[in-house]
């Protein structure tokens, strides 16, 4: 970036780093731009670094330019939801009453998003996936999620938007979709997480 040159191409400047000194590069890069004419283009398999540094964003699969727009533009058109993450209150109990106490809040989530999906459960934490349809008012969730930390002993929740990486998530499993059968999925989400391209 010596000699202010207007356009600085950047591949995957934060490989291999550690998260301290990733951030501090991306502290680097971002007052290095801001204010300025200046511009960037660079390349990540990290969608937090994309989300982090970027305005404008693309998303590349196996070589296909499949979408580009503001992040916070691409996360609503394309997120399949919302991410809701649950503790319970932290109590004296058996392992067998612990379940219980998941299984009761898992149905209370079930209650209020029927179409929600668990992607995590264990100990005092739980993780769902609430797809869009089931929230028409976002004022609707807070609410009833304050209900459930005042009668369903919860503790904390974050109900937030799907993440960059989630929606990326989405346009790799499409692609597996459309190739369903040619390899196993599992190295084939491999070899298409590793073709991502952000700018």
């Amino acid at each position: 970036m010596l000699g202010q040159p207007k356009v600085v191409l950047m591949d995957e400047p934060s490989t291999g780093m550690d998260p301290q000194s990733k951030r501090f590069l991306w502290d680097t890069i971002s007052s290095s731009f801001s204010g300025t004419e200046r511009g960037a283009i660079l390349t990540t398999h990290y969608m937090e670094e994309a989300d982090a540094l970027c305005t404008r964003v693309a998303i590349m699969v196996n070589g296909k330019l499949e979408c580009i727009g503001a992040t916070q533009h691409l996360k609503n058109k394309y997120s399949s939801g919302y991410l809701l993450e649950v503790k319970l209150k932290i109590e004296d109990i058996t392992d067998e009453e612990q379940a219980h106490r998941l299984e009761e809040l898992q149905n209370y989530v079930v209650s209020l998003f029927p179409n929600a999906v668990t992607l995590e459960k264990f100990g005092t934490y739980a993780q769902f996936k609430v797809p869009k349809e089931d929230v028409p008012s976002l004022a609707n969730v807070f609410a009833s999620l304050e209900e459930g930390k005042r009668h369903h002993g919860m503790e904390e929740y974050s109900f937030s938007q799907s993440t960059l990486e989630q929606v990326f998530i989405e346009f790799a499993k499409r692609q597996l979709d459309e190739h369903a059968g040619d390899h196993d999925d599992d190295d084939q989400l491999d070899k298409t997480r590793a073709s991502s391209l952000v700018i």
